[in-house]
């Protein structure tokens, strides 16, 4: 229950200070497509997280002189003050101040930064609501006056959800599993949990190349797109297959079945756009080379041996994911024969990585420029 994450009485006052951190995106491989309110998921979901594509946060605060708002905020996104951004950071506070009371308190000067390039389709959402909320929960950690060691990671993870669903996937865990699976012992809606204890070893280290196909903005909101599985004909058959389709891939996670991964994946991915194609309004987020990337990287697996397989957010770029151990032979067929269907040649190499990670304040000035 939310109940837990309630905090204890604060025993400290703290004038002013810095918090720095750094959160990861993530890519799905089961789905989450459907919210009730307050980011609960319509069905539980199962991602990588990233290593290479993050978000960079540094939260000053001080005490608040003026209390004529409810909040009082300073948004910098990379170096440039960003008065549009204020609405969904006060609709994230909004919702975080039962949990957070000190939000109210403090005046904030929030800095962003990006790893990746702005409108390159990766989940930016995630990687930047994981990274703010997790520099709250450790500024909260040090008006309990408790010591580094003791934030509470799964508190980050609840309050990461507040601001963006698949944000609470991005907290900590090579593996991250979100929402209530029958089968999945602590699985819960309101934060992810580390799957990777259960994971062969194989998975943990594979690596994600991301084909930018199309790095322009979003055909549609993730917002809209969730919106519409309310009356969507076929979203209580979806909601019950991302169940099947998770205790499938727990198996093939388990067992190190790179087949019985590959097939699910894909499936999962198609399956997110099929949702998409067949919604009301219905929307078309595939691009042409998209197709063509699927059919070439299917023809090279059938041909090699090999096993990369693809998966997609909701847009046109597409994820190839392979194992470690086959690196060199998938990363040079991706640059001989995909990278020439990326939109100027754009692709970014990435990999399995450990969540969220505290950046020294003095060693991260590239953010308070």
């Amino acid at each position: 229950m939310s109940d837990r994450f309630y905090p204890a009485a604060y025993t400290k006052t703290i004038p002013q200070g810095e918090v720095c951190w750094q959160a990861p995106s993530n890519i799905a491989l089961i789905k989450y497509w459907g919210k009730k309110e307050i980011q609960i998921p319509r069905n539980p979901s199962l991602s990588f997280t990233l290593t290479a594509c993050a978000t960079r946060t540094s939260v000053g605060f001080s005490l608040r002189t003026d209390h004529s708002s409810d909040y009082s905020i300073d948004f910098y996104f990379e170096g440039e003050k960003k008065e549009d951004f204020l609405p969904k950071i006060n609709t994230f506070l909004k919702r975080a101040q039962p949990y957070l009371p000190f939000l109210s308190t403090y005046h904030f000067e929030i800095r962003s930064e990006n790893t990746f390039p702005h409108s390159s389709g990766i989940a930016s959402s995630a990687s930047s609501m994981a990274a703010l909320a997790i520099c709250f929960v450790d500024i909260e950690r040090q008006l309990l006056g408790l010591p580094e060691e003791a934030l509470d990671h799964t508190k980050a993870s609840f309050i990461a959800r507040l601001g963006s669903g698949s944000a609470c996937r991005s907290v900590q865990g090579k593996i991250v599993e979100w929402g209530v699976h029958e089968e999945t012992n602590g699985s819960s809606d309101l934060y992810g949990i580390d799957w990777e204890e259960e994971a062969h070893e194989i998975f943990k280290t594979y690596h994600d190349t991301i084909l930018l196909i199309d790095q322009g903005e979003k055909q549609v909101s993730s917002t809209v797109g969730h919106g519409l599985m309310e009356d969507h004909t076929y979203a209580e058959r979806r909601f019950s297959q991302a169940h099947e389709h998770l205790s499938q891939l727990q198996e093939a996670l388990r067992s190190g079945d790179l087949e019985s991964f590959t097939t699910l994946v894909e499936l999962e991915a198609l399956t997110l756009h099929a949702m998409m194609l067949t919604s009301n309004p219905s929307f078309i987020l595939m691009k042409p080379n998209t197709l063509k990337v699927i059919r070439r990287l299917q023809h090279f697996r059938e041909t090699s041996g090999l096993h990369p397989c693809f998966t997609l957010d909701a847009g046109a770029n597409v994820h190839i994911l392979y194992p470690d151990s086959e690196r060199e032979e998938v990363y040079q067929f991706i640059k001989n024969e995909l990278v020439g269907y990326c939109e100027n040649g754009g692709y970014i190499c990435d990999m399995v990585g450990n969540g969220a990670k505290k950046i020294n304040a003095s060693a991260s000035k590239t953010l308070v420029k």
